[in-house]
């Protein structure tokens, strides 16, 4: 079976996808055809179907796992698979989505490390009470950390880019003793629970209804207050506060609010923006 890394112009297809997208559309001609997503664990690709599209169109929806048949080929500079036959497979689709190349297990060994070096007890025992749910837990290792079109786009990103976000705010807590560590990185270590609430599995990652009307932070301001009833009241709106801002530069009001603000878009940036000939 051909996954999508070892895709190359020319080349035969025969493998089992996910379909991360599916629309049916019309050329100027008015002739309609589909444009697909697929993905698998080693990425994603584009696909178009131009013949018996009545017919294909019947056979698979947006997010089943499918056995697919084309060619690929190169169009406005980047590959493309023209599928000649497709069916859908009983493959389960969660385990067709593009994957981190880290280890989950050691990420999130590193993760219960980073809630360990809290020291107030009651914030402490916030954080591992939240990261220890069962919801939490599973989504950080099953979801990416902004959907699939965003930075860390894969299945794992949202573990990848917590741990991330978190080490970079206890380096910066380390650097200025005058930031309040304990605080800093407990809202690290929380600041994007709400998308195991704005997010579906994959493979495609859509938003959920709750998701699409109210984002994953005020989802994540709300989960993290469901749980924070035993935190001290200037605490308590200290935390959610930084959760609240870590999006909004302007609204952070405390420098903690700022560095996991700027600890954010630096994880993100990293994990996107282009080196060398990338």
């Amino acid at each position: 079976m051909t996954t999508i890394a070892e895709l190359a112009e020319d080349r035969t297809v025969d493998g089992v996808f996910a379909v991360a997208r599916k629309r049916r559309l019309s050329t100027r001609g008015g002739k309609p055809y589909l444009a697909v997503e697929l993905v698998d664990a080693s990425g994603r690709i584009e696909a178009r179907v131009w013949n018996d599209v009545e017919l294909l169109d019947r056979r698979f929806a947006e997010g089943d796992a499918v056995r697919v048949l084309g060619r690929v080929e190169r169009f406005d500079g980047r590959l493309q698979v023209q599928v000649r036959a497709v069916e859908t497979s009983d493959v389960d689709p969660a385990e067709l989505v593009p994957a981190m190349r880290r280890d989950a297990d050691e990420l999130e060994g590193f993760l219960e490390f980073l809630a360990a070096e809290i020291s107030t007890e009651p914030l402490r025992a916030l954080v591992v009470e939240l990261l220890s749910t069962s919801e939490i837990r599973t989504g950080l290792r099953l979801l990416p950390a902004a959907g699939a079109d965003g930075h860390h786009g894969y299945a794992g990103g949202l573990l990848e880019h917590t741990v991330g976000v978190a080490t970079l705010c206890r380096e910066t807590a380390q650097l200025h003793p005058r930031l309040r560590s304990d605080l800093l990185l407990g809202a690290a270590l929380l600041h994007d629970v709400g998308r195991v609430r704005e997010l579906e599995r994959g493979p495609s990652f859509r938003p959920t209804r709750e998701g699409a009307l109210l984002g994953h932070v005020q989802l994540g301001v709300r989960l993290v207050d469901e749980h924070a009833v035993s935190l001290e009241s200037t605490l308590r709106a200290e935390l959610l506060h930084i959760v609240a801002a870590h999006h909004d530069r302007n609204a952070a009001r405390t420098a903690e609010a700022a560095v996991l603000y700027h600890a954010n878009q630096l994880d993100a940036q990293a994990a996107t923006r282009s080196v060398g000939d990338d």
